[in-house]
């Protein structure tokens, strides 16, 4: 292929760029010949996905801890020498190039040499939600047919519908010797009994197959091939994330923000403390001397709610949000409290990473997604595909090297000169800062006026009694629809003075036909409200926007 000058130029410069934000982390440092050698062959036989990547760290930080969960320490030397062993085992049970292995782990150590063993055979991951019904899991399973499932024994039961050619336990509470006397295998026995030498490098890297969160359907498999350095650029160029921190994933490693830090931990070096449930006290002891914090919006509300606790973050210079809208004003609650540390990442499991808030962004307009990151193109298009003015509102569209590459079932995302549809609608304010209005599917009209959820949301946040807040759209006799608005309160308040609070903020219009006060919102373990209860709930049909 050759490229025209302004191309080659304009591919210099992205380079050189990505270059300097490596540098700027500490990714970019000197190693011994001998050192580089390893790392160049490690590249070339494993690649940038997780093979590769621990098996460079082995080489670079041997001895650094790399994993530090409710069992203790463990280093990359060990992590590498343990998924050797575990390779083999999994190959010896069938697993090959292209094979695919489901993992239903919570945050631990366990998911982390699962991943990495699988993908030294050049076989598939697939990551089920930890948060999924029986027959989510059942409907996932009859469609992806992995050859091994590895998950921790508390979903045991929850598994027990799906048709399971062979499984190995990862996290088991009951004695494991009464568990070998029944024939259970498990990931610690399998990871500790055999050949730990460096394997045959395969003729194929691996995927990763990271499930959409199905808050409206079954979920659907979204894989990518290895994402290469260009993913953790992106992040790291409105992100400053630096080489060697510890870091704390709250998030769950099995959805893609979670997952994304365990890749950048790959290549920083960090090392990441894992806790298997979110528990708020203990993530705030957990995340003291650490660098870094990786989080959905819904913990850091939780966090904030933690009373008289006060914990020591001053170390914490990099709190990283995604997953879904910061509610209300989150960001500055959290903010004031801990400093400004607080940086929130739009994306979709399809597109990535489409915008990224620093807290200069967030402080200067709380609501906003930010800007797009290295490497990153995002367009507001209207219904016929042509970019709106700025300021207007239309569908959001994402371009970069890391959209996904079609759904394992079939089907796939609406593309527009190259760039893909996040599903959600937007809008650019004169800055150039991303507004996220919702998904373009909850959008409803009322009274002839278009109305989106997460303003009416965001609004009724911003009242000192509501906790938490989601709104659907249900019908309504004079204005075709409505928004129906549930909350959850610290403390009694009436239904007619949250109606008056959304009536001195917005229209006459996006005022909720009604309130109901409940004691949680139905979400997953991403944090995302499953709006398809409410509309169970509601007796309405999900069709506009569940």
């Amino acid at each position: 292929m050759i490229l025209r000058p302004s191309e080659a130029l304009a591919k210099a410069v992205s380079a050189g760029s990505g270059a300097l934000v490596l540098a700027g982390s500490g990714v970019v440092k000197p190693f011994s010949p001998a050192v580089l050698a390893r790392l160049g062959k490690a590249v070339l036989d494993w690649g940038l996905g997780p093979a590769g990547g621990f098996t460079m760290l082995a080489t670079r930080y041997p001895d650094r801890v790399g994993i530090v969960d409710e069992l203790g320490e463990i280093t990359y030397g060990e992590i590498h020498r343990r998924t050797n062993v575990l390779a083999r085992a999994l190959a010896a049970r069938g697993v090959g190039e292209g094979d695919g292995v489901a993992i239903m782990c919570r945050n631990h150590r366990g998911f982390v040499e699962a991943t990495v063993a699988v993908a030294k055979l050049g076989a598939d991951a697939l990551y089920l939600n930890t948060a999924f019904a029986g027959p989510q899991l059942v409907d996932v399973l009859a469609r992806e047919k992995p050859r091994v499932v590895i998950h921790d024994e508390e979903f045991t039961a929850l598994l027990a519908g799906a048709e399971i050619e062979q499984r190995i336990l990862a996290w088991t509470d009951t004695d494991v010797a009464a568990l070998k006397a029944d024939g259970v295998e498990t990931l610690g026995e399998l990871s500790t009994r055999g050949n730990d030498s460096t394997l045959a490098a395969p003729s194929r890297h691996g995927r990763i197959i990271i499930l959409t969160s199905g808050t409206t359907g079954t979920p659907k498999g979204a894989p990518r091939n290895e994402a290469g350095i260009d993913a953790a650029i992106a992040l790291l160029s409105r992100m400053p994330l630096k080489e060697g921190w510890r870091t704390h994933i709250a998030a769950p490693l099995f959805h893609t923000w979670g997952f994304a830090h365990l890749m950048l931990a790959m290549l920083l070096g960090s090392t990441m403390v894992l806790r298997r449930r979110f528990e708020p006290a203990d993530a705030l002891a957990a995340t003291e001397g650490c660098d870094s914090l990786v989080v959905i919006p819904v913990m850091l509300q939780r966090m904030l709610a933690v009373p008289d606790v006060s914990p020591d973050l001053s170390r914490l210079k990099v709190v990283a949000s995604s997953g879904s809208a910061l509610p209300g004003d989150l960001a500055l609650e959290w903010m004031d409290r801990f400093g400004d540390n607080l940086y929130n990442i739009y994306g979709s499991t399809e597109v990535a990473y489409a915008s990224i808030a620093t807290p200069e962004d967030l402080r200067t307009a709380p609501t906003s997604a930010g800007r797009p990151p290295w490497g990153t193109i995002v367009k507001i298009l209207d219904p016929l595909g042509a970019e709106v003015a700025q300021g207007e509102a239309g569908r959001i569209f994402v371009g970069n090297s890391l959209l996904f590459e079609g759904y394992t079932g079939g089907g796939h995302k609406e593309i527009v000169d190259g760039l893909m549809s996040s599903g959600d609608v937007g809008r650019f304010d004169a800055d150039g800062r991303l507004y996220v209005e919702g998904r373009d599917d909850e959008m409803i009209v009322s009274g002839g006026e278009n109305v989106f959820p997460k303003e009416v949301e965001d609004c009724l946040a911003r009242h000192e009694a509501v906790v938490e807040v989601a709104c659907i759209g249900v019908d309504d006799a004079d204005f075709g629809k409505r928004l129906r608005a549930f909350v959850v309160v610290s403390r009694e308040v009436g239904e007619d003075d949250l109606k008056d609070w959304v009536k001195h903020h917005l229209a006459r219009f996006k005022v909720p036909r009604d309130i109901v006060v409940m004691g949680e919102l139905p979400r997953n373990a991403t944090g995302k409200v499953l709006k398809r209860e409410l509309f169970e709930w509601a007796g309405e049909s999900a069709g506009d926007g569940a």
